[in-house]
């Protein structure tokens, strides 16, 4: 639509009189042209000026000296093109069969949907614009993974469906659940190390105060997680920091015991072999840690350790 097109489509759009077939293409070249949408403003602010002023009803004798010069007017006007006088002409005769509705009415049915199959026509062969690539919430964090991709049939257009990863923050004490599941989360062999740390390090609080470090009954608590990061966490210090939070439940906890004497038996880390020979100390009579010591004191490449695990077993006593 050219700019000429669309003053003329603006001013039936003023009216309220602008057909819908032309309505999608004003819109377009609004879009486009800054000196079109300008005038749209101008006819919006004096349509709004105009509301404001008192509505008179023009004489009779007016109205039709009226219409006679806005014909004569439009007649003075030279053709712009035969799409353009065959508007002009069909909207004028539209005028002069007002007194027939029924016939309106049939005619304005067969304008609208001669215009519609014309618009879908030019629509349908006019040269298709690139498409752009539209990213929903760009800024909510990095992709994860891509779930499904769709082509547009017979087109270049392609639709992939994607899953962000969106980092959040929750702040509460070691009593709510929702913040203790993060802690366990954070304890897994694939979170970065100060994160294991951390969480290892709020566990282990927790079970010295005893605030939810019972087993569940799913075997999925805090004592489970402990464990894990016991035999599984490749940073000493974590390992170190499990096994202090597993300290009290040495004597109680059969399965406790046999990750610390498993520590004692493989840990590369001398401090954390060190400190499960200390741990296993007061249930030393159990049979199977009995045998961890003496296998221990004879094959540990440490010599404290040998002979810590040594002294253990010549001073025999009662679990604690």
């Amino acid at each position: 639509m050219k700019c000429e097109s669309a003053f003329e489509s603006i001013v039936l759009l003023s009216y309220g009189e602008l057909p819908d077939e032309m309505a999608g293409p004003l819109e377009q070249h609004l879009a486009e042209c800054e000196n079109c949408r300008a005038e749209l403003e101008a006819m919006r602010w004096f349509d709004e000026h105009l509301a404001l002023r008192p509505v008179v009803e023009p004489s009779p004798n007016l109205l039709a000296q009226s219409r006679m010069r806005l014909d004569d007017a439009l007649d003075m006007i030279p053709p712009h093109g035969i799409v353009t006088r065959l508007r002009t002409s069909f909207f004028r005769w539209m005028g002069h069969i007002q007194s027939a509705p029924a016939l309106a009415t049939l005619l304005l049915g067969v304008g609208f949907l001669s215009g519609n199959f014309t618009y879908r026509y030019q629509v349908a062969h006019e040269p298709k614009p690139m498409p752009t690539t539209v990213l929903s919430h760009a800024a909510d964090g990095v992709i994860a993974n891509v779930t499904g991709i769709v082509q547009t049939p017979n087109t270049d257009l392609v639709q992939v469906n994607y899953n962000r990863v969106v980092p959040e923050t929750m702040e509460g004490s070691l009593d709510n659940p929702e913040i203790r599941q993060l802690l366990l989360m954070g304890t897994n062999a694939a979170a970065a190390g100060p994160v294991r740390m951390n969480s290892v390090a709020l566990l282990t609080d927790a079970c010295k105060t005893e605030r939810g470090c019972q087993p569940t009954p799913d075997g999925k608590g805090i004592r489970h997680a402990l464990m894990v990061s016991l035999r599984y966490d490749s940073d000493a210090g974590v390992r170190m920091k499990a096994l202090e939070g597993l300290q009290q439940y040495v004597g109680q906890d059969q399965h406790v015991r046999d990750a610390v004497s498993e520590a004692l038996m493989s840990d590369r880390d001398a401090q954390v072999r060190k400190l499960a020979v200390e741990m296993l100390q007061p249930v030393r009579t159990d049979s199977s840690v009995q045998q961890v010591l003496r296998t221990v004191s004879t094959q540990d490449v440490n010599p404290y350790i040998r002979t810590a695990s040594y002294q253990a077993l010549q001073g025999m006593g009662d679990i604690q």
